[in-house]
C-alpha cells in the first residue's frame, strides 16, 4: 500500500517526538520514502542525526540554509510529498497552522504545500479541551487537514484524558487509510469536511433533560492526620462515565474522591475526602434521573480519629476499633419513592466469581444494575486504562470485551440511553459535508 509513496514528515517539539523515530521504521517499513521536517522545539526531544540516521535522508531544519533555500527547499520539500504528516502535532503547531503563520521551515512548507495534510496531535488534555485549540482543530478541518487521534491515556504530566499522541501503528494505518486501504474497526480518522462523503459517527443528544449524579475515586478514612484507609483507585472510570453521561446530553454532577485528574468538561464536580463525606453530598444532589456508583468507597473507618499521629511506643502495635461506613448504594437504592432515581447502577470491584457475587450484590443493594468487573492482581484494572465488565441486571447479564474505560463508559451511556427511550436510541450517522 506505500510502497513508492513519498511521505513528508514533520515534527514539532512535544514529548511525543520520540514515537516519531518508530514511525519513520514502521514507514520504511513497507516502503514508503520518508523526508523530515523538525521545529527548533523538536530538538530539543530528538536530534535530526537520528532522525537523519532513521529516514535515510537530510533533515530541514533552518528556513534561511544558504545551500537549501538557494533552490527553494521549502517549495521542493512540500510539492514533493504525496502525503505530509504532522507527529507530534502540538498545540502550538495546530495554532500557527489555523492562523496560516510560516515562521519557520515547517509551517512555511506547511503553507506552502498543495498536498493533502494529516495531524497526530499531542498535548496536555487541558491544552486538548481548551476552547483556543479546539476552535484551531475545527478551522483547520475545514481547511482539509485530517486528523488521527488523540488517545485517552496519562500523560508525561501525571493527568488523565485525551492528548496523548497515537500510537506509531495507529497513524500508520490512518496514513494508508488516506491511499484508500480501510481504516482498522477501533481507529478513527476525523476527515475534513468537504474533502471526502464519508460517514462520521455523532453522539446523541438522547439524555438531555435528565439529571444523574456519579460517584468517582477513593475514599480517605482518616486514622490519624497522617495515616488513612483507602481503596486503590484511580477514579478513571467513574471519571469517564461522567464524561460520557455529559456527552449525551446529561446535567451530570461527579462526586469524587482524591484523584490525580482534571474535572471532565460540561461536568459539575464536588471534591470530597470520606465516605461520609461522599454521603452527604449524594443525597444533596437528589433528586436525580441517574445514579451510577463508581467510587471504591472504604467499607469502614476508625471509629474515633486521633488527633494526633499515633507513635511507636516499642511495644504492641496499636489497636484500631473500626467503624462500619454509610452504605451510599444501598441507602439511595431504597431511599423513598420521590427521591430514589429512576436508574441506580452500582460497581462491584471483586476478585473472585464475579459475576455471582454481583448477582448477590444487586438482590441485597436494591439497585437496578451491577457493573462487576476483576480486579484481581495481574488484571491491571486498578490504576489501568482499560477494564472488563459484566453487566448484571434482573435476569440477565451481559459479557463485554475487555474495553478502554472511555469505550466502557460510551457503551454504559448507550444502554442508559436505551433504558430511558427504547431500543431505538442509538448514535445519529450523518455525512461529513453534507
Amino acid at each position: 500500500m506505500l510502497k513508492g509513496k513519498r511521505i513528508l514528515l514533520v515534527i514539532s517539539g512535544g514529548i511525543a517526538a520520540y514515537k516519531a523515530l518508530e514511525l519513520i521504521r514502521r514507514l520504511r517499513e513497507r516502503g514508503a520514502s520518508v523526508r523530515c521536517a523538525m521545529t527548533k522545539s523538536a530538538e530539543q526531544f530528538v536530534t535530526a542525526l537520528s532522525v537523519s540516521s532513521l529516514s535515510g535522508e537530510k533533515v530541514s531544519t533552518d528556513l534561511f540554509s544558504l545551500t537549501d533555500e538557494a533552490e527553494m527547499g521549502h517549495i521542493e520539500l512540500s510539492r514533493d510529498a504525496d502525503l505530509i504528516v504532522v507527529a507530534p502535532a502540538t498545540a502550538n503547531i495546530l495554532a500557527r497552522m489555523a492562523q496560516g503563520l510560516a515562521d519557520d521551515m515547517a509551517t512555511t512548507l506547511l503553507l506552502a504545500t498543495d498536498k493533502p495534510v494529516l495531524a497526530a496531535p499531542a498535548m496536555n488534555v487541558r491544552m486538548w479541551y481548551h476552547p483556543a485549540t479546539q476552535r484551531n482543530v475545527e478551522q483547520l478541518k475545514k481547511d482539509g487537514v485530517a486528523f488521527i487521534g488523540p488517545n485517552d491515556g496519562e500523560m508525561a504530566c501525571g493527568e488523565y484524558g485525551p492528548g496523548r499522541m497515537a500510537e506509531p501503528l495507529e497513524i500508520v494505518a490512518a496514513i494508508e487509510a488516506q491511499f484508500g486501504k480501510p481504516l482498522p474497526k477501533h481507529l478513527t480518522l476525523v476527515e475534513p469536511a468537504g474533502k471526502r462523503a464519508v460517514e462520521a459517527l455523532q453522539i446523541a443528544q438522547d439524555l438531555k433533560g435528565k439529571r444523574a449524579i456519579v460517584t468517582s475515586g477513593p475514599t480517605y478514612e482518616a486514622i490519624d492526620p497522617v495515616r488513612y484507609i483507602a481503596n486503590r483507585s484511580s477514579g478513571k472510570q467513574g471519571h469517564a462515565i461522567a464524561a460520557a453521561l455529559a456527552a449525551r446530553g446529561a446535567e451530570v454532577t461527579l462526586v469524587t474522591g482524591p484523584v490525580n485528574l482534571p474535572d471532565p468538561p460540561g461536568v459539575k464536580t464536588v471534591h470530597v475526602e470520606a465516605a461520609r463525606d461522599m454521603f452527604s453530598a449524594c443525597f444533596l444532589d437528589l433528586p436525580v434521573d441517574i445514579a451510577v456508583f463508581a467510587a471504591a468507597v472504604a467499607d469502614w473507618r476508625v471509629a474515633v480519629e486521633a488527633s494526633q499521629k499515633i507513635k511507636k511506643t516499642g511495644d504492641l502495635p496499636p489497636v484500631l476499633k473500626l467503624a462500619e461506613n454509610p452504605d451510599i448504594l444501598r441507602a439511595i437504592s431504597t431511599t423513598d419513592k420521590k427521591r430514589r432515581p429512576a436508574l441506580v447502577v452500582g460497581f462491584a470491584a471483586e476478585t473472585e466469581t464475579v459475576v455471582a457475587h454481583a448477582q448477590k450484590k444487586l438482590a441485597s443493594k436494591g439497585c437496578d444494575w451491577i457493573l462487576a468487573n476483576d480486579v484481581s492482581e495481574g488484571t491491571g484494572t486498578f490504576g489501568g486504562d482499560s477494564n472488563t465488565v459484566h453487566l448484571v441486571t434482573q435476569g440477565s447479564v451481559e459479557n463485554w470485551p475487555r474495553l478502554s474505560k472511555p469505550e466502557v463508559a460510551a457503551r454504559l451511556a448507550e444502554r442508559i440511553a436505551q433504558h430511558f427511550s427504547g431500543p431505538k436510541s442509538k448514535p445519529v450517522l450523518v455525512k461529513k459535508g453534507s
